[in-house]
């Protein structure tokens, strides 16, 4: 492969798609490019290449507007003048497009929850990774004691207050909050299981799962 080259990978799956769904959808493709974008939902998702949310949903394109980073976080409003990407991306979706639903969805087996349990030394010494689960740190420290004897009890219980308190943190944007009052925005969160498929879903009664049918 030449010095800065595509992937093989790469190469070979956009060849799929060219010869499979872009051939099967292009009138498709070719509406999106001359309409412009109009999804109704938004998702806030992990990075984590097991857990993408296109996949799971069996989105077509065009239908779902995507943020994804480590560990599906969602911040609290921060009206300074740094850069925000995923306050940037919910306000293109909220203001710009109009989506009418934000969903986070999170997943089992998340190594940017786990790192929010682990003590290692950080990868460099700007440790971004470690200054973003921060708040995940502190949600760690609110489990119930019995949680820690279970590792993988922990980070999924972890798993789940992650998404919870990401939904809770939407709602410190103003213009996301007055949304969800007047009845034009509704916050959702969701769990994918990766080893079982399965999806569970945040409800006013608690985690509950859905149905393949």
């Amino acid at each position: 492969m030449p010095k800065d080259a595509l992937p093989d990978t790469l190469v070979a799956g956009y060849r799929r798609f060219r010869s499979g769904r872009y051939r099967h959808e292009h009138e498709r493709y070719r509406r999106l490019a001359t309409e412009g974008q109009r999804p109704t939902t938004m998702l806030v998702a992990c990075s984590d290449s097991r857990s993408g949310p296109e996949t799971v949903f069996d989105a077509s394109p065009g239908e779902l507007f995507v943020v994804r980073n480590v560990a599906a976080l969602v911040p609290v409003y921060a009206p300074d003048t740094r850069s925000h990407a995923a306050s940037a991306a919910l306000e293109f979706a909220v203001l710009a497009l109009g989506v009418s639903n934000i969903t986070v969805m999170g997943h089992g087996r998340c190594g940017g929850v786990a790192a929010a349990f682990d003590d290692a030394a950080p990868l460099t010494a700007t440790d971004f990774i470690g200054t973003w689960v921060a708040g995940l740190r502190d949600l760690a420290n609110e489990l119930d004691p019995s949680d820690w004897a279970d590792p993988a009890r922990a980070r999924r219980e972890l798993e789940l207050r992650s998404i919870e308190q990401s939904v809770v943190n939407l709602r410190t944007f103003p213009w996301i909050r007055s949304r969800e009052k007047a009845g034009s925005l509704t916050l959702s969160g969701c769990w994918f299981d990766i080893e079982l498929g399965e999806l569970d879903e945040l409800t006013p009664h608690g985690w509950e799962a859905i149905s393949e049918a």
